[in-house]
């Protein structure tokens, strides 16, 4: 029986349309499970929608459209751009559906209700509607803004709602990173939670009133007055989503979680207050998160404001799939933050796949044409691949690209040292019986990153004839 691996995709709030930084996060997620399935596992992915945010609410207003029908309209934005990045999502959980996740979020705070760990009390504070989250003034700007919200006034708010006793499991949240239980990568991801945790943790509102909510989210057991605050039922997206409160044989194939995927704003919501809520329940932890870093644009940060904001759709009609999802993996760290420039794309798109695999693989095959050739099929667990399955299980996607990158360029020099449209008959025939296997090779461990070049090349190249195609990657002007 295959080993389960479950993994998660961060719930983007649906306030308005994805841009290129949830692709990024859609693709990296995809690559990580398309591996490990390879590789032999029984996979799950799990992406949703955050539909709860008071911002989702905010936004509605603005176009005056109903709530749910705002949210429906977005989530299928989201939905979409996974199917057109090729990405494939097992389970995409809704944070509105009343019939799984209400009664979900309902059961894990009654959990955490019967250990004592919720109360009622009032309180006045800086809310960030962005993050969805109070600040300490200490926690912000010079100008009084959140880090990730710059330019944006936050709002004081007073009020009686509920809270989780957070500061009780600040011990035990410190444990289980420093033995390694919940893991966090990368490393100084895992330094900037523990000095979080060292500086105290403070008890956390988890509802607000129906009057500040809008009457819009899941109601508080108990409490028809209130509303959940959106953190507490979204991160149990990634538990009602594969059953947790009405499927229980689901949810104990599939639970814990074996890595979250997610960026590094939403670090202390995931690696703090999540595993709080699952330790109060007496619910088991996820086993690794996985932190990357954000896309910049032409050295600015993405934002509507400076109209900076790209749409991965556009990129996709114009480009294809496969080249973005090279280009996002190849050629940016997932620990450090990318500028991403469509000039610096083209020139990679030229260089590497038109001029690289693409160029390689139609040469060959031309040479090839009508010969017998000796195919052999790889199966990917066949393949001595030290260095790049060392960089795929560490998250380096781009270190495991050049890896196979390097594949090619031995391959291509091999095609420029032997000439072989000089060679005829039996000598063309042994170079091209040497350097199939090659290609085939490359192909197959394309397979996480680039799915449909890898299905391309493997069947053009699946004998016993093998026919010239169109290029894989024409080049751009």
């Amino acid at each position: 029986m295959a080993k389960k691996f479950y993994i998660t995709s961060a719930i983007p709030y649906v306030n308005a349309a994805p841009h290129i930084g949830h692709a990024l996060e859609f693709i990296q997620t995809d690559s990580i499970a398309r591996y490990h399935k390879l590789i032999g596992f029984d996979v799950r992915t799990l992406c949703g929608g955050d539909e709860n945010a008071l911002k989702n609410v905010q936004a509605a207003e603005k176009t005056g459209i109903p709530v749910q029908e705002f949210v429906d309209t977005n989530n299928k934005l989201f939905e979409s751009l996974a199917a057109k990045l090729n990405v494939r999502y097992d389970v995409w959980q809704k944070g509105s559906d009343q019939h799984h996740h209400f009664p979900s979020s309902q059961k894990l705070w009654d959990l955490c209700a019967q250990n004592d760990d919720i109360y009622q009390k009032s309180y006045e504070g800086l809310y960030c509607v962005g993050c969805e989250t109070f600040y300490e003034r200490e926690e912000l700007n010079n100008q009084g803004e959140c880090f990730e919200h710059p330019g944006k006034s936050l709002q004081n708010v007073k009020e009686k709602n509920w809270f989780f006793r957070l500061s009780k499991y600040e011990k035990q949240i410190k444990e289980k990173i420093l033995t390694g239980e919940l893991e966090i990568v990368p490393e100084k991801r895992k330094h900037e939670v523990l000095a979080f945790l060292e500086r105290g943790l403070q008890d956390i509102s988890i509802s607000r009133s129906n009057e500040r909510a809008k009457n819009w989210g899941v109601p508080v057991p108990g409490d028809p007055s209130q509303r959940m605050y959106v953190w507490f039922d979204a991160l149990n997206i990634y538990q009602s989503g594969i059953g947790f409160g009405w499927d229980p044989t689901s949810y104990s194939k599939w639970w814990p979680a074996d890595i979250h995927v997610i960026g590094k704003g939403i670090t202390r919501f995931h690696a703090v207050y999540w595993p709080a809520f699952l330790l109060s329940a007496k619910l088991k932890l996820p086993k690794k998160i996985f932190v990357h870093e954000y896309f910049t644009v032409n050295g600015q940060k993405m934002s509507k404001t400076l109209g900076n904001v790209i749409d991965p759709i556009v990129l996709i009609e114009k480009y294809g799939v496969d080249p973005l999802r090279y280009y996002f993996l190849a050629k940016f760290s997932p620990f450090n933050d990318g500028d991403f420039s469509e000039k610096e794309f083209k020139k990679t798109y030229n260089a590497d796949l038109a001029n690289g695999i693409g160029n390689l693989v139609a040469r060959v095959a031309k040479l090839a044409e009508n010969l017998n050739c000796k195919i052999k099929t790889l199966n990917f667990n066949e393949i001595n691949k030290d260095d790049y399955k060392t960089a795929l299980e560490e998250y380096r996607f781009h270190d495991a690209l050049a890896y196979v990158w390097g594949k090619i360029r031995t391959a291509d020099k091999l095609v420029d040292d032997r000439q072989p449209w000089k060679l005829t008959g039996g000598d063309l025939e042994t170079f091209i019986n040497e350097i199939i296997p090659q290609i085939v090779k490359i192909a197959t461990l394309l397979q996480p990153f680039l799915p449909d070049t890898a299905e391309k090349i493997l069947k053009q190249l699946s004998g016993p004839t093998i026919k010239s195609q169109p290029p894989l990657f024409p080049r751009l002007p």
